[in-house]
């Protein structure tokens, strides 16, 4: 099932990701109010360092740490975390993928994983945790290992040293002995989480990038996603604030790249999609007059599309097949019309 994603112009969101890859989406409502701790109606906990006491995990730290003062949404529940531990590990006829778990928090959903048989590398991004989370893996035979890393800051671009939380893929991978594979075999391992419930904007488009261009985690194969996010744009004012979650689940696709497009022209397609939604009212032969020097009419004639077509009631594909179709195109040597907004920010 194809959904949006929060945080970007609905066709815009799906321009970009619905092409690279398949969607599934598990609903579900976390109940919050602003200042106040979350408690919820789904098992999912939007504040952080509060812990909500579990069977298993009755010594919460006393002390938050500096990176907790950012909200953070943990899974608390047993039977959502076991739940979410099937969905994760897929048929059981399957041989289980390795799973790297975006700040576990409290473990409660890492616990359930360990028990479903999952081998589970928890990236922690808040020393707290690290004590309780490591205790999980006790004669476990490496099936978890804990490390202080922040998975949402990954190869960051700013560039200069590194320090932890933050971490490089290439480091954190040769670290848990993961070799790159192509992008035609299977599936490497799997990355589950939430995204944090600030950034979430910011926290997609990396990874819409990432997977494009392939690199970051991209770099070693087809990874795929499972990640919670909120939609603001389903927000309900009742007695409490109502945010909706959504469990996204990413999985690229082996034909997602063509002849036409490769990591290598990614960017280009990007900047095809921000310049039409930047003006989703006009017609899509306006944008293209601004983007090629190429016959807009005959571009739009080739893709089966009018012209007076608007952007508004472009489906995600059609996009792809208008960046494929212009970049094939043999009638200019030139096909793009560049300028300072093209570059990849």
């Amino acid at each position: 099932m194809w959904i949006p994603v929060v945080g970007l112009p609905r066709r815009l969101r799906l321009s970009a990701l619905a092409g690279a890859g398949r969607f599934c989406i598990l609903g579900s409502e976390a109940a919050t109010r602003k200042h106040l701790p979350a408690r919820n109606h789904c098992g999912l906990s939007d504040s952080s360092p509060q812990l909500w006491p579990e069977p298993d995990f009755r010594n919460p730290p006393r002390k938050a740490s500096k990176a907790s003062l950012d909200f953070k949404r943990y899974v608390t529940d047993r039977r959502l975390a076991e739940t979410l531990a099937q969905i994760y590990l897929g048929k059981p006829s399957r041989p289980p993928h390795l799973l790297l778990e975006c700040n576990p928090g409290p473990g409660i959903l890492t616990q359930a994983l360990l028990e479903a048989g999952a081998k589970v590398v928890a990236l922690e991004s808040d020393k707290t945790f690290i004590p309780h989370l490591e205790s999980l893996g006790k004669n476990l035979d490496g099936k978890l290992r804990v490390i202080h890393c922040d998975f949402f800051k990954l190869d960051p671009r700013s560039g200069g040293v590194i320090k932890p939380p933050a971490m490089s893929s290439r480091g954190l991978f040769k670290n848990l002995g993961i070799e790159a594979v192509p992008w035609t075999a299977d599936i490497p391992l799997k990355v589950v989480g939430m995204f944090p419930s600030r950034g979430e904007k910011r926290a997609l488009w990396k990874l819409a990038y990432d997977l494009y261009s392939c690199t970051s985690i991209y770099k070693f194969g087809r990874i795929e996603v499972n990640m919670f996010i909120g939609e603001k744009e389903f927000q309900e004012l009742l007695d409490q604030l109502q945010q909706k979650l959504y469990l996204i689940q990413m999985i690229p696709r082996q034909n997602l790249f063509t002849k036409n497009l490769t990591p290598m022209n990614y960017n280009i397609f990007f900047h095809l999609l921000k310049h039409c939604f930047g003006r989703r009212s006009a017609t899509v032969i306006d944008h293209l007059r601004s983007l090629t020097p190429l016959d807009a009419r005959d571009i739009l004639m080739q893709i089966g599309k009018q012209e007076d077509e608007k952007v508004v009631n472009m489906h995600p594909q059609d996009f792809k097949t208008l960046f494929e179709t212009i970049e094939r195109s043999k009638d200019c040597a030139y096909k793009w019309l560049y300028d300072e907004t093209l570059e990849d920010r």
